[in-house]
């Protein structure tokens, strides 16, 4: 189970991003009051965040808040949608396992901090706001497929894999124990966990696509 096929499965029902509408962002701003938006979904949820206490939790003006974002769907939404934008940038180690490596490690970093406690606090919410699973759909899951498909072209261009690797059940099982690991059994999810993937279960896999 990967990733993008378990955030996926929630998304039943395509819908336009909402316009923010209002003033001009005051970008200095912007990291703080999105920090606090996931300090609070993970807290209370979905259900119970209100501007109100992002403003508070943020130590801003309520009219800072709401310049910004109209209802509190426009602020989880925009919030979702440029997640791990910064994390899952593809690194170019020069070799296919230093990429994969800082990549799953990267991934380990975003799943334990405050963007993968928010994630699960919005799991049961999505099924039930379509917006919110676009969201998570066209932003972070886009952002972590986009990456890795780079890493494996550059792979293949390389000729450490063959053509068509990046689609196959191979590379899918490249973040799918971790995520499975983080969503199904609550084990800790760390580096090492990570490695242990990679090196028994990804790279052998790999091998076996590997060109002579």
């Amino acid at each position: 189970m990967s990733k993008v096929s378990v955030m996926a499965a929630l998304t039943t029902t395509d819908m336009p991003r909402p316009s923010r509408g209002g003033r001009p962002r005051d970008p200095s701003r912007d990291g703080v009051i999105r920090a606090a938006i996931l300090r609070l979904l993970a807290d209370v949820g979905y259900g119970a965040l209100t501007m109100d206490a992002v403003a508070s939790e943020a130590g801003v003006g309520k009219a800072t808040i709401y310049r910004r974002w109209r209802t509190k769907q426009d602020l989880v939404v925009d919030t979702i949608s440029d997640l791990n934008r910064a994390e899952a940038t593809p690194p170019d180690t020069g070799s296919l396992e230093g990429d994969l490596r800082q990549m799953l490690r990267s991934l380990v970093t975003v799943i334990t901090g405050p963007t993968g406690a928010a994630t699960l606090s919005l799991l049961s919410t999505m099924p039930h706001q379509p917006a919110l699973a676009e969201a998570f759909r066209t932003g972070p899951l886009a952002v972590w497929r986009q990456s890795f498909e780079e890493i494996w072209a550059r792979a293949e261009q390389r000729g450490e894999v063959r053509p068509g690797v990046a689609s196959s059940v191979a590379a899918e099982t490249t973040s799918a124990l971790l995520v499975q690991r983080w969503l199904l059994t609550g084990k800790p999810v760390d580096e090492a966990f990570a490695d242990e993937v990679l090196d028994t279960v990804v790279l052998p896999l790999i091998r076996v696509n590997t060109p002579s």
